[in-house]
């Protein structure tokens, strides 16, 4: 059970002679594994023997008191969400902290890119690693059209570096796509021994 923030716990009402309490709602809310919520998703989970007329109102009790926010899209769907105080969009404090902290190159580990395992990370990698290629052809196209060069043919150096990094790059996404896939197939490949 996850417990309530403090900031909810002071503006809830703790009425429990009604069949749904804010609390529970808020409660139901936490545990998920979902931003979002319908009333109707909402109803399905609180308890089964309470209307959706019952779990909207403890929501508009909820909106009212600066917990819960909406979201209204078309077709009439309105989405509901905890009102995190230190958050613009419908995301715990530190869930936001750990989005913005955690690039997929932080994760990386020498043994995920070894193996090729961590997918999003040699991805974000090759991503680099073909940005600057072009960075690097940029620059050498730059001082070849200028025809800067200071007797030590950079611009030539400039492109040779940058094809090979590009061929590298390509050479390192076609093999986790062949491991990804081979993973996918046969299960996880045990190729270094585990810590």
């Amino acid at each position: 059970m996850v417990p309530t923030p403090n900031w909810i716990d002071r503006r809830i009402d703790s009425n429990l002679d009604n069949t749904l309490t804010q609390e529970h709602v808020v409660e139901t809310m936490l545990e998920a594994d979902r931003p979002f919520f319908s009333s109707r998703q909402l109803a399905s989970r609180v308890k089964p023997d309470v209307s959706k007329a019952t779990v909207r109102n403890r929501l508009s009790e909820l909106q009212e008191l600066d917990v819960v926010a909406t979201e209204a899209y078309p077709d009439s769907v309105t989405l509901y969400y905890i009102k995190y105080p230190d958050s613009e969009w419908p995301l715990s404090p530190e869930g936001k902290r750990a989005l913005m902290a955690e690039s997929p190159l932080d994760r990386l580990s020498t043994r995920g890119f070894l193996t090729l395992q961590d997918t999003v990370g040699v991805r974000t990698l090759v991503l680099a690693g073909f940005q600057l290629s072009l960075a690097l052809l940029a620059a050498g196209s730059l001082l070849t059209i200028l025809g800067f060069d200071p007797g030590l043919e950079s611009d030539i150096a400039l492109w040779a570096t940058a094809f090979n990094v590009l061929v590298f790059s390509g050479i390192l996404l076609v093999a986790e796509r062949i491991v990804h896939r081979v993973r996918s197939r046969f299960g996880p490949l045990h190729l270094l021994p585990t810590t």
